[in-house]
């Protein structure tokens, strides 16, 4: 049920409260509240579910830390908690559960950042300085309801097909055409190229955001992306093939929620591997181009990802790319033919052009920029459009990017009754 709804309470508002379960917690927090002039005594034991009882008669802080670890429905409790609490106030949590469900649904419930237990004092401070730009800068949602976050994966069927090349292609074109500030998101960490395609040094970023998914947030992604022009940015990696780098998918799903935050466009190469790995990146991605060529194998092979995209990710727009099909002689396998293994039709085919490729990758450009006067570039443009049009012909139905658990509920108070806020 919801609580009682004070608007006088807000003026008396604190900065911040903590909501902890134990000692090393809370030891933990005492000298950053120091070092922001806030008072200690703001610290109280019992964690989330003693913050729901608490907060049910007192003022909402601004920021709010609660403790999830003796918490058996988190959810649920996490639930309860919005019903008390005043708009406005940025949510901090922290938990014992690693997991990628758990904090998807507690993103989209309007958790601003999930702490993995034990987590350093400087994680703490990086959530603390995030939470105070979000409660301090301009709220995203007017700029995200005019222009929806469009996500789009580049999968190729197999190695070599040239997924990359046109990943690369498609997020320049987002950028430097369409004008939409584009998130490359390259999550090949050993051998990708998004980097190398635009000439550019990859950097630690994406390896970094692997070893420490809890402190992927807003001004981590600032920090991490390489510039590849005032509309494009760049994430990919060339993580050293001795060490293995090993992940839940949880730093890659925390990446996608900050880009959409972020960006207007996000631009996803992802490894056909991923696909059976991490299945939940394809949650959010609205438009999904499935690359291959016409041969045995990759018809083989387009065959399987298709069906597995109709599976797992029926809300994906599926385009399918014939690439590198020759411009004189008959491919491995006819288009006819391919087609009728996949039982669907091609949607583009982009010829192959070996001077422009080469001239691409001497120049560090993207293809569709090298060849834009060509057959492939005109093809990757076109392509390029369609993506876009994914979102544009529904931008009236898209919601802006998660707002604070408390901002939510400014606009669920007054629709839901009682039980559940989603």
């Amino acid at each position: 049920m919801n609580a009682p709804f004070n608007h006088g309470r807000a003026g008396v508002r604190e900065p911040f409260s903590a909501f902890v379960c134990d000692d090393m917690t809370a030891d933990l927090l005492k000298p950053i509240l120091t070092e922001m002039g806030w008072q200690q005594e703001r610290i109280y034991r019992g964690g989330l579910r003693n913050a729901v009882q608490s907060l049910s008669v007192s003022a909402s802080p601004s920021i709010l830390f609660v403790d999830m670890s003796e918490s058996g429905d988190p959810l649920h409790d996490i639930n309860a908690l919005a019903e008390v609490c005043e708009p406005g106030t940025v949510v901090i949590a922290a938990g014992q559960v690693n997991d990628v469900r758990l904090y998807r649904d507690l993103v989209a419930s309007g958790i601003q950042d999930y702490l993995l237990k034990p987590f350093s004092a400087d994680q703490m401070r990086d959530a603390i300085a995030h939470a105070q730009l979000t409660l301090a800068g301009p709220k995203p949602t007017d700029h995200a309801n005019d222009r929806p976050h469009l996500m789009t994966a580049i999968v190729g069927v197999r190695g070599g097909v040239g997924a990359s090349t046109i990943a690369a292609s498609i997020a320049w074109l987002f950028g430097d055409k369409a004008g939409r500030s584009t998130a490359l998101l390259d999550l090949d960490v050993h051998f990708g190229t998004g980097a190398l395609a635009l000439d550019l040094e990859p950097g630690r970023g994406l390896t970094d955001a692997i070893e420490n998914p809890s402190r992927i947030d807003g001004l981590f992604i600032e920090r991490a992306m390489v510039k590849a022009s005032d509309k494009l940015a760049v994430l990919s990696a060339e993580a050293p093939i001795h060490q293995p780098l090993m992940s839940d998918g949880s730093a890659f799903f925390q990446l996608q929620e900050e880009m959409k935050a972020a960006f207007e466009c996000t631009v996803i190469d992802l490894p056909r591997t991923m696909l059976v790995q991490h299945p939940h990146l394809m949650h959010d991605v609205q438009a999904t181009v499935v690359v291959t060529e016409l041969t045995l194998a990759a018809t083989r092979d387009a065959i399987r990802i298709l069906s597995w995209m109709k599976a797992n990710a029926p809300q994906s727009k599926v385009v399918v790319v014939a690439s590198k099909v020759p411009a004189s002689g008959a491919p491995e396998i006819s288009r006819k033919d391919f087609e009728q293994s996949i039982e669907r039709k091609i949607d583009f085919l982009v010829p192959l052009d070996v001077k422009s490729a080469a001239q691409a990758a001497k120049l560090g450009k993207p293809l569709a920029e090298v060849a834009k006067g060509g057959v492939p570039g005109k093809t990757l443009s076109t392509l390029a459009e369609e993506l876009i049009a994914v979102i544009d012909a529904g931008a009236t139905e898209q919601k802006g990017p998660g707002k604070s658990l408390l901002g939510k509920l400014g606009e669920l108070k007054s629709l839901l009754p009682a039980k559940k806020v989603k």
